[in-house]
């Protein structure tokens, strides 16, 4: 299986936006990989997204997570962040005020790539 066969494999990998856990769709654009992640993020649902944001940090060198559709993050998300951040070029697209203002308290959004727009997150 080639890397875009793979790629198009993990498109609606990690549950999806039926409650089944915070990791939307997934899929390669623009030279990146980008995850959509949804719901509260703490410390109990987060390993879905910790796996699916692992792996891609692994596998791509650039790594958009479009956090449009989440409704909360603690400092276990945070973390998370952070620690992707380490091994690949993490953009966070989309923040919704409560996650904007952790962000912001924290100096987050001094480390990480913060992006408010639409043109954050391409299209495949």
């Amino acid at each position: 299986m080639d890397a875009s066969s793979e790629d198009q494999s993990r498109i609606n990998g990690g549950g999806g936006q039926d409650g089944e856990g915070p990791v939307g769709v997934q899929y390669a654009a623009g030279g990146a990989w980008v995850i959509a992640a949804h719901g509260d993020l703490d410390l109990t649902s987060l390993p879905p997204l910790d796996d699916a944001l692992t792996s891609a940090s692994t596998e791509h060198s650039k790594v958009i997570l479009d956090v449009s559709g989440v409704t909360f993050g603690d400092s276990a998300f945070l973390n998370l962040l952070l620690r992707v951040h380490q091994n690949a070029d993490l953009c966070v697209a989309r923040p919704q005020p409560q996650l904007r203002r952790l962000l912001e308290i924290t100096g987050g959004d001094q480390v990480l790539d913060v992006r408010d727009g639409l043109d954050a997150v391409p299209r495949p």
